[in-house]
């Protein structure tokens, strides 16, 4: 099953990283958990943009029209995914500085399987006001930097002395590709591409 390592990664994050490690699954299987979990930030973005309608200070909810909102999700998926891939390449790129040669489906499940606790957190948009997501996102952010530190040593087979420096870089890559989608986000806002349309 795709999503058989969820759960663990909540209750018993170490075990279920060994267990990952044991039993390393094929790209097809990473990718396909990537391809299933970023649709639930994509989805509830377009949701909530749509039919709930966002809370921003005291004033009305925002709508957005429906066009407006399927283009953003859409664009989001793709930016979600290509985030992931990146950070799996960074990752098995700066391997060898460590002592590790993880092959790159190794790096893509610690990409995967580090950034789910973000994506799930989308089901937050099920209430969505602005200081309500930004405390879950807060909270997921900080758990998916948990999740790295403890997995890192043990899916790169690396001390945890060099395991933590290296998560620290792999860190370091992922609030770069953060602020890289972002910019990239601002500028297709500013020239229109994917500016959100209010209904």
């Amino acid at each position: 099953m795709i999503l058989n390592h969820l759960w663990g990664l909540y209750a018993h994050p170490v075990e279920e990283w060994q267990t990952i490690d044991n039993r390393h699954e094929s790209l097809l299987y990473s990718l396909s958990h990537i391809l299933l979990i970023a649709c639930i930030p994509s989805a509830m973005g377009y949701y909530s943009g749509v039919h709930l309608g966002w809370h921003v200070g005291t004033g009305d909810a925002v709508f957005l029209t429906h066009n407006s909102a399927m283009l953003i999700a859409v664009a989001m998926y793709v930016a979600l995914i290509v985030g992931v891939f990146a950070l799996a390449y960074l990752a098995h790129w700066m391997a060898k500085t460590f002592g590790a040669e993880p092959t790159f489906t190794q790096t893509l499940e610690l990409a995967a399987y580090t950034s789910t606790p973000v994506f799930m957190a989308a089901f937050a948009a099920f209430y969505p006001t602005l200081w309500f997501i930004v405390s879950v996102g807060i909270v997921a952010v900080g758990y998916s930097v948990y999740l790295l530190y403890t997995g890192v040593p043990i899916l790169m087979h690396i001390p945890h002395e060099r395991g933590f420096i290296y998560a620290s870089s792999v860190v370091t890559c992922g609030l770069v590709l953060l602020v890289i989608i972002l910019a990239a986000t601002a500028i297709l806002w500013t020239n229109g591409i994917v500016s959100p349309v209010f209904s």
